[in-house]
């Protein structure tokens, strides 16, 4: 959604997919693929061979006569090359000394903060099991989990629990590619942290962090994946734990040397306070689906409208408050969708049921007519999202039970040759108390809808010649409009990896 948003601020925008990317190109929701068919990008570039000195070189010659302004990471696969390329280019971006060449990587996060004194979970990385790996697991009480160095969305995670079942899921690591990440990464073995999982979001700039939103993640076991994400709900920033988790996390963001851009933080709230989990050094994923959660919440802006404020908008940076408001501006929570059946799809009926629910605001359709789906076992197997919104909490837990209804009936998609069938067990266990919980602290409930007709983003624009010659003309509108309003002045976003990293420049 990066690209969009510039794009909509009269920036032209350019792609450097990095070689991490492992095709996630088209990992984007429809909204992006419409702006792609009908404005896109000023060029795409696919990282070269020869180190940051031919990329950066790759990227000035796609520039063409425009001049490159600004460098944003826009995903997980581009945050090593985005802070090379910043030190470079000398642009605005993150110091990569000291050990900070790939500040992802979740072991140097964990001993970053444990060398500033702020607590960290235990764990080891390494590519072999014998040694250190099998004694640090010797030591261990379990389960004990073992995950990628490098992923996002919960890919490779699981919750092992014997030292044969560690020492397997190590060896499928290090012998698997990964979605996102890089091939023949360490593999990282750490204590099982108990308690409940938070989402800190932020945004920096010059070392200044403001906090944009706290979300507390709904995990829960499901097609023997003990990640699989349901959900989120924003935790007001008046809630008992709220002030803890932020300080917490900015301590995390100093440690590991962030000082501009998005973060993307998930803590645990344990019994002994806040560990870190890890810092996406990016905006949250998720397609952007929240986003339109988030812009109710605070009155107007996001993660997203954020991050590219930092950079290229020094106003409205400045307007943005430490904290979001107190209370929020509005209620409502995000349902992530989650499939119990792979197949191949020839319907998805469950969109359009979901579309009428009294308490739904906008959708990430994530599925269509002729894609496989899989179980869900982790976020990149998620099978969309919805955002649900009402003054009355009652109405939001009815529908959020109809959507598991779908779900565990097998009624979300029409898939070749699988039958819907009865209701199924999934392993869960209810939410109603968390729901009515998150409608209590929220305050007046406000339906938020992503900007444009979503239903027909959703729905047809796959297929629709017309959307896109209408979204065309909105967008052709709106950037003449600020072309004027700055007396011809455009600019170039380039973004790198699966999220990407944006560039902009001037003519």
């Amino acid at each position: 959604m990066l690209s969009v948003v510039l794009s909509r601020r009269g920036f032209a925008v350019m792609a450097l997919w990095t070689n991490e990317c492992g095709g996630n190109e088209e990992h984007v929701p429809a909204e992006v693929k419409a702006w792609r068919k009908s404005i896109g990008y000023l060029a795409e570039v696919y990282e070269p061979e020869g180190g940051t000195e031919a990329i950066a070189a790759a990227v000035k010659k796609a520039c063409g006569t425009k001049t490159l302004s600004t460098i944003i990471c826009g995903g997980e696969s581009g945050v090593k090359v985005c802070d090379a390329l910043c030190v470079y280019l000398n642009f605005r971006g993150n110091s990569i000394a000291n050990g900070m060449e790939n500040r992802r990587d979740k072991q140097i996060q964990q001993d970053s903060l444990r060398n500033s004194g702020i607590r960290a979970v235990k764990g080891l990385a390494s590519t072999e099991w014998e040694g250190p790996v099998e004694t640090f697991v010797d030591s261990q009480t379990f389960p004990v989990v073992v995950k990628p160095v490098e992923s996002a969305g919960s890919e490779g995670v699981k919750l092992c629990k014997s030292k044969e079942d560690a020492k397997a899921h190590f060896h499928l690591l290090m012998n698997s590619q990964r979605a996102i990440g890089s091939v023949g990464a360490a593999v990282l073995v750490q204590e099982f942290l108990r308690g409940d999982e938070y989402v800190c979001d932020h945004v920096s700039k010059d070392g200044k962090h403001k906090t944009i939103m706290l979300w507390k993640y709904d995990k829960r076991l499901a097609n023997g994946s003990q990640f699989v994400y349901f959900g989120m709900k924003p935790i007001p920033l008046d809630a008992p734990e709220a002030q803890s988790i932020i300080q917490y996390t900015r301590c995390a963001i100093n440690a590991i040397d962030i000082t501009n851009g998005a973060t993307h933080s998930e803590i645990m709230m344990t019994k002994d306070g806040p560990c870190l989990v890890e810092v996406n050094c990016r905006c949250h994923g998720g397609n952007g689906a929240w986003m339109p959660l988030s812009s109710g919440l605070t009155g107007g802006y996001n993660q997203v409208t954020a991050a590219i404020d930092a950079y290229v908008d020094p106003k409205r940076w400045a307007a943005i408050p430490s904290i979001p408001p107190i209370p929020f501006l509005a209620g409502g929570l995000e349902v992530k969708f989650v499939s119990y059946v792979e197949g191949k799809v020839v319907g998805c009926p469950g969109y359009k049921k979901i579309e009428k629910l009294k308490s739904f605001s906008s959708m990430d359709a994530a599925v269509g007519v002729g894609d496989n789906i899989v179980k869900t076992i982790d976020l990149l197997t998620s099978t969309g999202s919805c955002i649900l919104s009402h003054p009355d909490p009652k109405v939001v837990e009815a529908d959020t039970a109809f959507i598991r209804k779908l779900e565990k009936s097998n009624k979300m998609f029409i898939l070749d040759g699988v039958t819907p069938g009865p209701e199924r067990d999934s392993g869960t266990s209810d939410r109603k108390s968390e729901l009515q919980w998150a409608f209590e602290h929220h305050g007046a409930s406000r339906k938020s809808v992503r900007g444009g007709s979503r239903d027909s983003l959703v729905d047809r624009v796959n297929e629709s010649k017309m959307l896109e010659a209408q979204m065309k003309d909105i967008y052709e509108s709106q950037i003449s409009s600020l072309h004027k309003a700055v007396a011809g002045a455009g600019a170039v976003s380039v973004l790198l990896g699966a999220g990407l990293v944006a560039m902009a420049m001037k003519k």
